[in-house]
């Protein structure tokens, strides 16, 4: 029987990875082995890094964003093969519960994901199960590839807030998601995304994506921007993508009335104040977006119509995991998707 050696990257304790050492042998039924090629760091494996992840206790192994080509497939797989180049929606769900009867398994009750059950992709081969996991189209890179899973969770944000032709958006924070979800909200017809950030150069790569208007908000306030650019009554939708207590205000304050918050943003201190008197004063509506559910289908066609390397702006070895990052977290560094390679 053939067997593959593999790295495994994972948080040891705060600030501090280290690898485990993991043996594939042949896939079981229904599974399929993945040589892994690109993997991207996300903005949850550095909140799981910094050990301040609300639901991820250490250690634990990192790493979901990923492409690469399957290399061994098992019994019972249809529709996958040798040398196919893949990625995959890394949810795992129960199928059983009533959530997952009626389709809606992102909402399943006893979901979890593959890296907090020890497949993390920062490492050289991740098993995966067939049903979950999806051909590349042939011209998109693996680079490119790496960035599907963070496009979906763009797209879910999207489509639960029913983002229509014409309208108003506001993206608050321009890391990879909120870049993305600028993208998306274009896409579907907005007609003006206006996306806040501190970093001019993520600003600049907003406007290449689809974005509208961009506003450093730490040189001018973006009140007085949205008030110039909705003439006073604020956007349709809002997009929380920080996860703080002043970009969780600045996303409810922001919208007109009857308007629509949707927070994608993890917080890291979940326990805040905001304005209550706007729930009713302005009718507004405010609902959370989080991974995603039949969305990998629709990101990968949208991935033909976007330039998902323009994100890409570090590339490291897997063995400098840490150094990959310790980078993410370096302000200076200037970083948006940083990539792993095995």
């Amino acid at each position: 029987m053939k067997e593959w050696n593999s790295r495994v990257g994972r948080v040891a304790e705060p600030m501090k990875t280290d690898f485990l050492q993991r043996t594939f042998s042949e896939p079981a039924e229904g599974q399929v082995l993945i040589r892994v090629v690109s993997s991207a760091v996300c903005g949850s494996d550095l909140h799981i890094f910094k050990g301040r992840h609300p639901a991820v206790p250490l250690p634990v192994t990192i790493g979901h964003e990923f492409s690469g080509d399957i290399v061994a497939v098992g019994p019972g797989v249809d529709g996958l093969c040798e040398g196919d180049r893949v990625t995959l929606e890394p949810c795992i769900v129960c199928g059983t519960c009533e959530a997952c009867r009626r389709g809606n398994y992102g909402y399943c009750e006893n979901i979890s994901f593959s890296y907090r059950k020890g497949d993390g992709a920062m490492a050289d081969y991740v098993m995966a199960q067939a049903e979950h996991v999806f051909r590349l189209p042939d011209d998109l890179s693996y680079h490119a590839g790496a960035l599907i899973e963070p496009l979906s969770v763009a797209t879910h944000a999207v489509r639960r807030a029913d983002v229509r032709l014409g309208e108003t958006v506001l993206v608050i924070g321009a890391g990879a998601i909120g870049l993305l979800i600028a993208a998306v909200c274009r896409k579907s017809g907005a007609s003006q995304v206006i996306i806040a950030d501190h970093s001019d150069a993520r600003l600049k790569l907003a406007l290449e994506l689809g974005a509208t208007a961009a506003v450093n908000s730490g040189k001018e306030p973006l009140e007085d921007v949205l008030h110039r650019l909705t003439g006073g009554k604020g956007v349709d939708k809002s997009f929380e993508c920080v996860g703080l207590e002043a970009t969780f205000v600045q996303a409810i304050s922001s919208i007109r009335q009857n308007g629509l918050a949707t927070i994608v943003g993890i917080f890291e201190n979940p326990k805040i104040s905001i304005p209550a008197d706007l729930f009713v004063s302005r009718e507004i509506r405010v609902q959370g977006a989080q991974g995603y559910c039949w969305d990998f289908p629709v990101a990968i066609e949208l991935s033909r119509e976007l330039n998902l390397e323009k994100l890409v702006t570090h590339v490291f070895p897997l063995d400098d995991l840490q150094k990959a990052l310790e980078t993410c977290l370096d302000r200076s560094a200037g970083s948006v998707k940083v990539l792993l390679e095995p």
